[in-house]
Order: structure tokens, then sequence, then C-alpha cells
């Protein structure tokens, strides 16, 4: 328990650095631009501490949430809550150049890109990420032979069923209750032949939960016969829905001789592989937002007390969960690249054209830009700045539904959490 509630904390911390990194960014190309940063705080609400260095106050705030820098002029509404002095006025930000309006806009972003390309280098390099080519290439054989693995114990639906020497609320597994053992190949189940894994379970998921059957297994090269009776399972369908399914306690059969996840490439050939795995999460991170509409049915009845799927969006408290599980079974490579799992995906999310994100603020820098433009050409006079006033409707309908639905996945992480290891 200590070591779950560690890595909770663990986790949380690293969002807290991520996120003051993230502001740091910001202020740091600002600074550089030479625009005028009059304050850096980690957190919100009141403040427990701060100092004073030059022109910017640095501090601490009690809701430890986020962080936030000042940036005078970051918007016409900014600029009129400070008094900005006759010798300021060339360093508020919306007067210097488009492009450096968009470097400090961007930072943000870009401050959690390099974050999660560097550990995720750091893992690639020197941990080893994705699986190991011989244990696919195994388990791509081991499918085509229908040879399975037998678990001694499972999870099962039916809370009438002896449990023997299995934890409390499992069940011996039918297969091991049977004499299956791993590596044996089921050829037939009932009379229907079985040819490979595919088969194996389409047909044993079409029989009836609690009914025996008899299985007939290979066991190098010694064919026989055996009594098996299915329990009950949840599974998950292709819809994101479950079902109820007959399961015997068995899977893919894996020489445990090979490791399953592959060896750091090094330090050089790391870049390459980095790069690569880094272009394939953006895309699904992109997918992934895409579909984030379709995912709030799911997160409702997981929190009216339906199942929680797997491929749900979590908030911050779930990702967090997730983490504690990680360090509690010594799983400190998949923490850290749930970290960076979530420093892109916060990073592109920020992105996105919409206020109050980042993304909202570069897209309305280059419509003011286009619009000057446009103007100028057709000989007429600068519009001038957007009026940030008539924008705030849609940018609190924005932060209402952000809000929503970050109080769904807060709840459903709370009252239906999904974890990894059962």
């Amino acid at each position: 328990m200590l070591a779950y509630t560690t890595g909770i904390v663990l986790f949380a911390l690293a969002i807290l650095i991520s996120v003051s990194l993230h502001e740091f960014g910001h202020m740091l190309t600002a600074k550089a631009f030479g625009m005028k940063v009059t304050r850096y705080f980690v957190g919100f609400g009141p403040t427990l501490w701060s100092f004073r260095r030059g022109e910017t106050e640095y501090g601490v705030k009690g809701i430890p949430l986020g962080g936030f820098v000042k940036i005078t002029g970051m918007t016409p509404l900014e600029e009129e809550e400070e008094e900005v002095t006759e010798a300021d006025k060339k360093r508020v930000f919306w007067r210097k150049p488009l492009w450096q309006r968009t470097v400090v806009l961007a930072a943000g972003s870009v401050t959690h890109f390099l974050l999660g390309f560097v550990a995720l280098w750091i893992l690639v390099s020197f941990v080893g990420v994705g699986v190991n080519p011989a244990y696919a290439e195994a388990a791509a054989e081991a499918e085509q032979r229908s040879a399975v693995t037998v678990a001694e114990c499972v999870s099962a639906t039916d809370a009438d069923a002896p449990a023997g020497d299995c934890p409390e609320g499992q069940i011996e597994g039918p297969a091991h209750a049977a004499g299956i053992e791993d590596g044996d190949e089921v050829t037939a189940i009932d009379g229907t032949a079985i040819s490979d894994w595919d088969s194996l379970v389409a047909t044993v998921s079409a029989l009836t939960p609690g009914e025996p059957v008899t299985v007939t297994v290979d066991r190098a090269g010694t064919e026989s016969t055996v009594e098996v009776t299915p329990y009950a399972a949840v599974a998950e369908t292709e819809d994101g829905g479950t079902e109820t399914v007959a399961r015997f306690g068995v899977y893919v059969y894996m020489d445990e001789s090979i490791p399953y996840g592959a060896a750091g490439t090094g330090p050089v050939s790391g870049v390459g592989e980095t790069v690569t795995y880094t272009g394939d999460m953006f895309r699904e991170t992109f997918i992934a937002l895409g579909k984030l509409p379709s995912k709030i049915p799911p997160l409702w009845d997981a929190i009216m007390g339906g199942e929680r799927g797997e491929d749900t969006p979590v908030s911050v408290v779930g990702a967090s969960r997730l983490g504690g599980e990680m360090v509690q079974y010594e799983q400190w490579a998949m923490f850290f690249m749930l970290l960076v799992v979530l420093n892109y995906f916060i990073g592109i999310f920020n992105l996105l054209p919409l206020l109050p994100m980042d993304g909202g603020h570069i897209a309305i820098a280059w419509y003011e830009r286009l619009r000057s433009w446009i103007a100028s050409r057709r000989g007429r006079p600068d519009p001038g700045r957007v009026d940030y006033l008539k924008l705030m409707p849609l940018t609190y309908a924005v932060i209402v539904l952000l809000g929503g639905f970050m109080l769904l996945t807060i709840t459903a992480d709370i009252v239906n959490p999904i974890t990894i290891f059962n």
C-alpha cells in the first residue's frame, strides 16, 4: 500500500512539475524577447510564499493544480489591468513581432514535447520499449498452433463457484482443473476441430458456461481427451461494450525464457527510434481527440455501475492512480511511458485553436495579421486588434465543456477506476 501511495504522489508531482515547466517555457521565451513578465507562480489560490527579482514576482500558491505566468499585454484586457509606463510600451506582448509572439505562445507545448521526447529517448535507448521481436514471432507461431498457457486461478462472474486454493473472488481455472498443461495444443472441442487460436476463442465463446464439454489436446504428439467446464467471464466487444462469454482459463502459450520487452537500442540508434515512436504517438493522440465525444456515454455508464472500458479517457486522478499501480508492481518503464504520453497529449491539446488554450491565442494573432494584410491590400485602415470581449462567451463555453468533461472523468476515476494489474 505504501508503494501504491508513493507512486500516486510521485506521478502527481511529475505532472505538477511538467505544467510548471510549461509556464516556465512561456516566461523564458518572453524574457528572451524583452517582453515584460510581472509574475510567475506554481499553483493557484492564496500565495504561500513569494519573492521578487527585478520586475518579476516568483512564488508558490496554495492549490497545486498547475501554474501561470503574467506577460503584460498578452490580451487587451490584461494590458488594461496593469499600469504600463511609457518606457515599457514597446515591451508589451502584442507590440512584439508576430513570430516572437508565436514562439512565446507555443513555448509551453514545445516544453511538453521536449520533456516527452527526452524521457522517451532514455527509455528507448537504455531500457527498451515495445515488444521483443522474438517474443512477437513466438506468439504468432503459438497462435497458429492453438498452443495454450493455463491459468491456475481466474476471476469468474459465478459467485457460487468454489474458490479452492485460489484467492477470494477467484476460482480454479477449468483447463487447469481438467489437467491441461502449458504448451498443450487444443485440437478439438466437442468434436469441432480447432486449427488456431482464433478458432479456439470463437468456439469457446459460443459455449454455455457451466456445461461440461470434451476437449481434445495434443501433448508432444500424443492426443488425449479431457472434460472441461467453462466459466462465465466478461469480455469487451468491438464497439466498446461488454458481454458475458464462456472461458476455459487459457491464453496464448509463450516460452517464459523469451523476454517480452525489447532491449535498449543505444543512444545513437535511439534517436531515430524515438522520432518514430513520437510520430506514432502524435497520430494516435489526434485520433483519440477525434473520438473524445464518443467516449462520454461509456464514461457515464461506468459511473452508473457499468463496466469501465480500458480505452475510456482518464483524468489526472486516474493517471495518478495508474502511476501508483505501476510503482506498486515496480513497472517503472510503464510509469515513465505514461508520463511521455501525457506530456505529448497536453502539448497537442494546448495547441488546439480554441480559447483559453495557447492555440487559441496563436490563431487570433495570425488572424489579426491576415486581417491587417487584407485591409492594406484593399487600401483600408488597419482594423487593429481583435476585441476579446466579444470572444468571451465562446471562451466561457469552452471552459464549461472542458470543466464538465474533466468532472466526468474524475468522477469515473474515483467510483470506477481503470486498473492495469488485477
